[in-house]
């Protein structure tokens, strides 16, 4: 098992959107739970929220904030919520809202402050998302020299933006401690073939291999997972 030392904050970003960046962070969670780890999640940012009696509520923070082993409020996994499902930087601007990077680090500092073991924080969209006309979310994590874990979303087209992301983090100074493979498909052509043209180009561990699910409610996901964070 490859073993996780650099950091107790970790990124999880995505190939693109729709990728699966939430159910591989369920499946860390859950395992470095099964590890008696203790653990926290974030999600900085959402966007396609619903507003419940409660507030703005997003369907992939709640799965986070579910499978945490410390007890933490909905608003400290997700600080910036917001309701129309697009790209975060407009449905920031047509609901009148800014998104700042010190609010972003803030967030996370709250979370730092519960003490942890581990805190997986969960990026929106792919590496290069837009928080606003100047800022990335990407510049965040550069600032913040986050370990990241990057979910290759497997299907056609795959290697391209594997490959195009994973150099991008690398030429932006910081490092992929692991990369997971999750197959958004039951019958991608030629999946091994991928995979292992991914694990040659990959200069990371393969540290999920997760399947096709119809329903991930009641699984196991740790299962799936195959890193210590000890």
């Amino acid at each position: 098992m490859a073993e996780i030392r650099e950091s107790k904050t970790f990124f999880v970003t995505g190939t693109d959107t729709d990728v699966g960046k939430t159910i591989c962070c369920k499946a860390l969670l859950q395992s470095a739970n099964k590890q008696n780890i203790t653990t926290l999640a974030y999600k900085p940012i959402a966007a396609g929220c619903s507003l419940t009696i409660d507030g703005l509520r997003n369907e992939d923070a709640l799965i986070l904030q579910e499978n945490c082993s410390v007890d933490v409020t909905y608003h400290d996994v997700n600080p910036i919520s917001l309701q129309l499902a697009i790209a975060p930087h407009i449905a920031a601007k047509l609901e009148n809202k800014t998104i700042k990077l010190m609010d972003i680090s803030r967030g996370l500092k709250v979370l730092q402050e519960k003490d942890a073991e581990v805190i997986i924080v969960e990026g929106a969209g792919g590496w290069r998302l837009p928080l606003n006309d100047q800022e990335t979310l990407s510049d965040w994590v550069i600032a913040q020299e986050l370990p990241v874990i990057l979910v290759v979303g497997m299907k056609l087209g795959c290697l391209n933006h594997a490959l195009l992301t994973y150099e991008t983090i690398i030429n932006d100074g910081l490092k992929v401690i692991g990369w997971i493979a999750n197959q958004l498909h039951t019958d991608m052509p030629y999946y091994q073939e991928n995979l292992q043209l991914l694990s040659a180009k990959i200069d990371a561990p393969l540290i999920a291999e997760i399947p096709h699910l119809n329903e991930v409610k009641d699984i196991d996901l740790a299962q799936f997972v195959s890193f210590s964070f000890k």
